[in-house]
């Protein structure tokens, strides 16, 4: 095998500045702990300061060439590497606090954050210090724009390679972008986030939380990762107020934030007319009404505003990947986690902070198989598949094929490993379909009130590996164990 030359000095000084960025954000949930006179607060503290330090070494490491111009060898291995080594770092805090004592179970709740899964190993979070409840948050808020876009963001020298690492971490199959300078980009989409995240905070103050939940849940909503302060989740308040105000937020955390953007400059055509935007809406009425509709006409929920409630929050909370619960939907019945199955698999728009499918790769899907339905009666036509309005190339449908067909075979090899380390069988299939989906809640004993701190350690570490590819979209990671791509 002859590889190309590594520009390595690249992704060292890059991955060195943001764990220096993240002990920032650790220092933050450190003072918190401080502030509540927390015992934990002396092991986040120090976990704080070994981030700190490990950034600056690494970073020096990295000094030369670091203008040097990067192909997606360094990109996709950068991108991949950042995820896995901030949350080795983001660890330290639970594990040196002596709150969560494992590695295993302090690697899957970090991983889980990062990723906004929101899967967790904690059985008893109403105890928790309030300081890594806030670093949970943390951990879920970055990691739902991107690290590395929030790295772009605050990173200009970084330069002609903006654009490479961009594509590497976001979501989609058409990145759009209102300007041609990806720092740009980066910058508006973190102001975005950063505003709308405000508006919510406001909006749960003046409800039943208190300042310290409304923070917290306000990071985890938006990023739709569904950390909690509570192990009741948004049961806990039994609020229809709250149920309503983050069924909104978990919409727009579902939604592309470039479209949120250009509406909150006062330009919402963009955003009624995109026809991914207008198939999310649809998927998530019908939903809302079937499920509702069953609830109240079978008698499981006897009053319709409670049952119609009920099923907003649980099909935008489920089909954005927020995983943030208000019922044990596992109480319903077959039929309704068949369908709660069909919502954890495609998910909501790319460009958003959702994990799963995308239903944009789901509507393109669509459309080809209509086409070829058509090519049977004119096999010499000229079909091309469009979305809102342009042509989407070939190569572009042949990767969605080629997704959906990883997507699904990753998945059925789960079902078997995760069965083979110790998961029975409805286990298996809702742990790996929420991992991979990055939605948290799974079925059975990982399901609405349980938790993964059971699962075998082999089985937590291969889940993180899920919860990385399905966060960075199978191929950035995929594609680092393929020799091909490191032949020059």
């Amino acid at each position: 095998m002859v590889m190309g030359k590594f520009n390595y000095r690249f992704v060292f000084k890059t991955i060195g500045f943001l764990l220096i960025i993240e002990s920032l954000f650790m220092m933050i949930a450190t003072v918190v702990s401080f502030y509540y006179h927390e015992v934990a607060g002396d092991g986040m503290l120090v976990g704080s300061t070994i981030t700190f330090f490990a950034g600056i070494l690494i970073r020096f490491i990295g000094t030369d060439d670091y203008e040097k111009p990067i192909g997606k060898r360094e990109s996709f291995l950068m991108v991949a590497l950042t995820w896995v080594i901030l949350s080795a770092f983001g660890m330290l805090p639970f594990y040196l606090s002596g709150a969560i004592p494992d590695i295993s179970n302090a690697y899957f709740e970090t991983m889980s954050g990062f990723s906004t899964t929101g899967a967790s190993i904690l059985t008893d979070i109403d105890n928790m210090p309030k300081g890594l409840l806030f670093w949970r948050s943390i951990t879920q808020w970055i990691g739902g724009i991107g690290i590395i876009v929030f790295a772009l963001a605050v990173l200009p020298m970084v330069g002609g390679n903006a654009s490479v690492l961009y594509d590497a971490e976001t979501t989609g199959i058409i990145r759009e972008r209102f300007t041609p300078r990806i720092t740009q980009v980066a910058k508006r989409l973190w102001i975005t986030y950063i505003f709308v995240t405000v508006i919510l905070f406001v909006l749960l103050w003046i409800g039943p939380m208190n300042v310290f939940d409304s923070v917290c849940h306000a990071l985890s909503t938006l990023s739709t990762g569904g950390y909690s302060t509570k192990q009741a989740s948004i049961a806990y308040w039994d609020s229809p107020y709250l149920e309503y105000v983050l069924s909104v937020f978990m919409f727009i955390g579902g939604t592309n934030f470039s479209l949120i953007y250009f509406l909150l400059k006062g330009m919402p055509k963009k955003l009624l007319k995109d026809e991914e935007f207008k198939w999310y809406g649809i998927i998530c009425l019908v939903f809302i009404v079937i499920i509702s509709i069953s609830l109240f006409l079978s008698g499981q929920l006897s009053n319709f505003e409670y049952a119609f409630r009920t099923s907003v929050f649980q099909v935008v909370s489920i089909i954005t990947t927020t995983g943030f619960t208000s019922i044990d939907y596992m109480n319903w019945g077959a039929f309704y986690i068949f369908l709660i199955c069909l919502l954890m698999l495609f998910c909501a728009c790319a460009g958003s902070t959702s994990g799963g499918i995308k239903i944009v790769r789901v509507i393109v899907l669509f459309k080809n198989a209509i086409n070829e339905f058509k090519r049977q009666v004119h096999p010499n036509a000229i079909l091309p598949v469009r979305l809102n309005g342009q042509v989407i190339p070939i190569d572009i449908v042949t990767k969605i094929l080629a997704f959906m067909f990883l997507y699904l075979a990753i998945l059925v090899v789960s079902f078997l490993l995760l069965s083979f380390m110790g998961l029975d069988f409805e286990e298996s299939i809702g742990a790996a379909i929420s991992c991979m989906g990055n939605v948290g809640p799974g079925l059975g004993d990982v399901g609405h009130s349980g938790h993964f701190n059971d699962v075998p350690a082999a089985a937590k570490w291969y889940l993180c590996f899920l919860m990385l590819t399905g966060r960075l979209e199978l191929f950035t990671v995929l594609s680092l164990f393929m020799p091909a791509f490191w032949r020059r």
